[in-house]
This record gives C-alpha cells, structure tokens and sequence, in this order.
C-alpha cells in the first residue's frame, strides 16, 4: 500500500513538474529528458520510421509462425515458409492485378471497374522482405541462415514484379549507373613531388 502511495505521489509530482516545464518556452526537450532521469525514470528513445515498422513487420511474421499449422519456430523458417506468408499476405493487398483474362490487362489506366483479384504491391514486397531480412540478423539470426536472402524469395518477388509489370503496363526497367569521368588532378599528372 505504502508502494502504490508513493508511486502514485511520484506521479503527480512529475506532472506537475512537466505542466510546469511545459509553461516554459525556454525548456527543451534534452532538458526535459535530463530532469526526467534525474528522477529516476527511464524514457525510451524515439524510434524513426523504419525502425517502428520493421518492429511491427517482425511482429507480424512471429505471429504468423505462431499461428502456423504446426506452430513454427524461427530456427525451423525456410525460405519456402517465407514465399507462404507473402501469398498469404496477397488477401490483404490493395493493388489491381489484371488477369491475362481480363480486357484491361496490360493497360495502366483501365477505363472501367473490373473483377481482377487485389493484391500486394511488389514494392511493398521488396521493402518487407528487406525490414524482415534486417531485423532477423537484428533479433540474433546469422546473415548465411536468413530464410529472407535465399535464392527462392528473390526469385519469388522478381516474378511478382514481371507478373504486375505485364498486367499494369508498365515497364521495370533496370536503371543503368552512370559513371562520373574521372578527373586527373594535378599530382597525377605530374607525379607526386
């Protein structure tokens, strides 16, 4: 009881310590983050972008090894439970996928609605298996036993890719690197000195 009083005393004391600072133009937010731990509280750093959805993308993959059928265990993952859960993750996709079927296939601004299925976009894709394949490494996996890397995933999303070029119409073309032409300084010319 003694416990619960003063945490809960501790508590009023920071926020009235905080309505306080928070009056002040003058504080900052490293000053706020110094009195916080002088009084003893741990304040997490704030995580960017990235960092919060390859968390969440983690999440998720764990939560779908858990609900496999058996429940899988991260050291059991293949590259072939991979290319499972991004076809299981087509149901939630958003991107028109014209069937060869379909009058619209191969145009990327269909005049009308057709009933062509939804699914992951490949860049979407990409970027997922890229956050996934970090935060495997991240979470202790070793780079040569990342089921993310193998062969059959990349070659899983290069087809995806084609496949939804074809249908949209629209072209993924490997951009060429220019090089810059080298410049010869002075020392080159001449040698060094």
């Amino acid at each position: 009881m003694a416990a619960a009083v003063a945490a809960a005393a501790a508590a009023a004391s920071l926020s009235r310590y905080n309505n306080n600072n928070n009056n002040n133009s003058s504080t900052s937010a490293t000053q706020n983050h110094q009195n916080h731990h002088q009084l003893g509280l741990v304040v997490p750093p704030v995580m960017s972008r990235y960092e919060s959805q390859k968390r969440r993308d983690w999440n998720t993959f764990g939560q779908y090894l858990k609900n496999h059928r058996p429940p899988l265990t991260l050291s059991r993952c293949s590259g072939a439970h991979v290319l499972e859960f991004l076809r299981y993750l087509d149901q939630f996709g958003k991107t028109k996928v014209h069937t060869e079927s379909c009058p619209f296939f191969g145009h990327p601004n269909p005049p009308a609605p057709c009933p062509c299925p939804l699914k992951q976009a490949w860049g979407s894709l990409d970027a997922l298996i890229g956050r996934l394949r970090a935060a495997f490494e991240e979470n202790g996996g070793q780079p040569e036993t990342n089921p993310f890397g193998v062969r059959a995933v990349r070659l899983y999303l290069r087809e995806v890719r084609d496949a939804q070029a074809k249908a949209r119409g629209i072209g993924y073309d490997k951009k060429k690197r220019t090089r810059k032409p080298h410049v010869t300084t002075d020392s080159e010319a001449y040698g060094s000195i």
